[in-house]
């Protein structure tokens, strides 16, 4: 038995952002249909460890039956190493035998999946005439919401602000956008805002923010960070796509419940349940609407699934006897 190998770039060759976003809302889709298994994912935080480790299994049934794992090791402190903060591997496994029949590096996996969903969320949520984005922070997932969010607007006007400056400027002059001096400034008149750094806490304040702005908060993915202010939180129609991933692990929601701003009823829908219909998603042009991102398995499950039948395709990545 032999296993395919797919190294990152395997991985960043075969997976296009056009591509990673229709792949992201047919299994978004297809997860709010009820035609995917995924439980919440297991973290396990070591006391004196710089990091946590997650564990993201999947299943689908059916014809496509397949099974699959993300581990991942977060390090906050990568970036100041020229490393990517998310390391580890996506493992994808048959459907019928459970046989392993592929390894994939798993950062550019998540870089991609994660700006791809914000993708779909923009596309769903944020106004049709949407042409101004403000994107915080400027690491890897900055980067990569830069090509998602040109991938569903038509030109759209970017500009990126992050407390770095010098990396702000050296990424705008990589992605051909504009630099802002501070938040507020990205923010004026933004139609869509991306929050992806790694701030502790908020970021983003709701006087700050264009009537009816459309935000994906992706950055904080544990409950004691948040990027988005309560005010915001509360003012908005709050999207997610994960309602028990959102109780359990998003501080943007949980800080906001415990200020008493919000309660359980304050999620309008999953992202999936927009995407077929459940729930009319944005109703008028002056509605904030808030997708807040953690980042889920079946996402994983269904950007592994292009890359392998990419791979298969053109030759790509190394057989391995296992």
């Amino acid at each position: 038995m032999s296993v395919l190998v797919l190294s990152e770039h395997d991985v960043r060759e075969l997976l296009d952002m056009a591509s990673c976003v229709e792949a992201m809302e047919e299994v978004l889709t297809a997860l709010a249909r009820g035609e995917l298994f995924q439980p919440l994912r297991s973290v396990a935080r070591p006391p004196d460890a710089n990091g946590l480790i997650g564990l993201m299994p999947a299943h689908r049934s059916g014809e496509r039956a397949a099974w699959s794992l993300k581990e991942i090791v977060v390090i906050p402190s990568n970036p100041t190493r020229g490393l990517d903060a998310h390391q580890g591997a996506v493992l994808l496994h048959d459907g019928e035998t459970g046989r392993l029949v592929a390894l994939l590096n798993a950062s550019p996996v998540t870089e991609i999946r994660t700006a791809a969903v914000s993708g779909v969320a923009t596309r769903a949520l944020a106004r049709k005439d949407a042409s101004r984005v403000a994107i915080l922070g400027a690491g890897v997932q900055a980067r990569s919401h830069v090509a998602a969010m040109r991938a569903v607007l038509e030109d759209p006007e970017i500009r990126i602000w992050a407390r770095n400056l010098d990396a702000a400027e050296a990424l705008a002059a990589e992605v051909g956008a504009a630099v802002s001096p501070s938040p507020d400034a990205a923010l004026f008149g933004a139609e869509v805002v991306c929050t992806t750094t790694s701030a502790a806490e908020p970021i983003v304040e709701l006087r700050w923010l264009a009537e009816g702005a459309h935000v994906n908060a992706v950055g904080s993915s544990i409950p004691t960070t948040r990027e988005l202010d309560t005010a915001t939180v509360a003012a908005c129609s709050f999207f997610v796509d994960r309602r028990e991933s959102t109780l359990k692990e998003a501080g943007d929601y949980l800080l906001a419940a415990a200020e008493g701003a919000v309660g359980r009823d304050h999620i309008k829908a999953e992202l999936g349940e927009v995407l077929t219909g459940a729930h009319p998603g944005r109703q008028d042009e002056r509605e904030l609407t808030v997708f807040k991102s953690l980042g889920i398995a079946v996402e994983d499950l269904a950007a592994a699934e292009v890359v392998v039948r990419r791979a298969r395709e053109r030759g790509t990545g190394t057989e391995v006897e296992f």
